[in-house]
């Protein structure tokens, strides 16, 4: 028999077997899937009280292609508001969401609409007010959509990991020139982390799949993950913005430590602002499941492929606490306050 291995035979072998946790190499991956170069800016912002329309600009401007998509058209920033818990730093801060309304407007969107769909509570009203979104939207003339009761319509899957066929999105989120995933930097008790690519989950309307929307937690072995990456190639974000002022580690999303973490991370390719995102805590995206498949789709999870603009990554790195099962993503080397150091 020949012993010559087929690449396409390899890569189907390889694309098989990610979801059951093998773990390739990043020099195997990067030559497999030919990874495209990526862009991420981290800056350093220590309070929500500076000018952070002034910082997301900045940062913007890195990215002319999506100021290009915003100009004129209809942006929508897709935060993370789950539930709120006074102590607990659950939801992207609404002095960020507000500073990025005022950004995108300064850069010529001719509309930049918030929209979410709360996983775990009904009352989107309620929700709004005790987290001073609604506060922060009506000071900057802003309106708010609720996700989870906007009108809908089916998107077919393109690799239908979840084997659900097609999922049905709120036509707001449908109809965006832009759509913009603004997380909360934080671990996750099912995933490990959860940033831009998770955040989408949030698209997805609870009139259509329930609270907390459990057919996406539900559709077989290691289904959040197949649901992260079916919603994320069905709708293509163009753009993130990580608030990682204060994170959350331990047991995230909802009832872990605040962690200052004193950057916001951003850039339009998700998967490899969710990589370095990652790596800014001390985790190690390659061994994240999700991270895998979506490299497989054109994301970029590779340190060497990434370029990193702002501050680097090791002069800003904290060492977040896991849960145990999630102990295997940790950095080798992660350490709250690490020195800087050249990243090659």
């Amino acid at each position: 028999m020949p012993t010559t291995l087929n690449r396409r035979k390899f890569a189907k072998t390889l694309a098989a077997s990610v979801f059951g946790g093998a773990i390739l190499g990043a020099g195997i991956r990067a030559w497999l899937n030919r990874e495209p170069l990526a862009r991420v800016t981290i800056l350093k912002a220590t309070s929500y009280t500076e000018n952070l329309a002034a910082l997301i600009r900045r940062g913007l401007q890195n990215y002319p292609a999506a100021i290009a998509r915003a100009r004129g058209g209809r942006v929508v920033l897709k935060p993370n508001l789950v539930e709120y818990r006074e102590a607990r730093r659950v939801n992207t801060h609404p002095a960020l969401v507000a500073a990025a309304v005022e950004a995108f407007r300064s850069l010529g969107a001719r509309e930049v609409l918030v929209a979410e769909g709360p996983g775990h509570q009904r009352d989107t009203e309620m929700l709004l007010e005790q987290s001073g979104l609604d506060e922060a939207l009506k000071a900057g003339r802003s309106a708010f959509v609720d996700l989870n009761l906007d009108s809908m319509h089916p998107v077919p899957l393109r690799e239908n990991y979840t084997q659900l066929g097609r999922l049905f999105f709120p036509d707001t989120i449908l109809g965006a020139d832009l759509i913009v995933s603004m997380p909360k930097l934080k671990t996750h008790h099912w995933v490990g982390a959860t940033l831009s690519l998770k955040n989408m989950f949030g698209a997805v309307p609870g009139a259509k799949y329930g609270w907390p929307k459990n057919v996406l937690h539900w559709c077989g072995d290691q289904s959040i993950a197949k649901s992260i990456v079916d919603i994320n190639l069905a709708l293509r974000p163009g753009f993130a913005i990580i608030d990682g002022i204060e994170g959350m580690e331990g047991d995230g999303p909802l009832r872990g430590e605040t962690v200052r973490s004193d950057v916001v991370i951003m850039g339009e390719d998700l998967t490899a602002v969710d990589a370095t995102a990652a790596r800014v805590m001390g985790l190690n995206p390659e061994q994240m499941s999700y991270l895998q498949v979506m490299q497989r789709h054109g994301g970029t999870v590779s340190e060497s492929r990434i370029e990193q603009l702002g501050e680097l990554v090791n002069a800003v790195r904290c060492d977040f606490k896991v849960l145990p099962p999630f102990a295997f993503l940790k950095l080798a080397s992660a350490n709250r306050g690490a020195p800087e150091e050249k990243i090659g």
